[in-house]
């Protein structure tokens, strides 16, 4: 695979995960107006075990760069 292929398939799973990310957040907002507390705390553990799970990824691999100090107002994993 050459480098042009690589930045795009890396790309294209940073708005993988961009997505998945989204989807749990709409699902817990959706939870909450609902008042439903055990689902809405399960998605919450759920999101953040899959963003450390990025965060962990991205870090064993020398072409992505986690910065997870960065503080933002958005929620989501950043990867560059």
């Amino acid at each position: 695979m050459n480098t042009l292929q690589k930045q795009k398939e890396i790309e294209r799973n940073i708005m993988f995960v961009g997505t998945i990310y989204d989807s749990f957040e709409a699902l817990e907002e959706t939870l909450g107006k609902l008042k439903l507390e055990k689902p809405l705390f399960i998605t919450h553990i759920a999101k953040q075990a899959f963003a450390q799970e990025i965060f962990d990824y991205a870090e064993k691999k020398p072409e992505i760069y986690a910065a997870p100090k960065i503080k933002t107002t958005d929620k989501r994993p950043i990867l560059h």
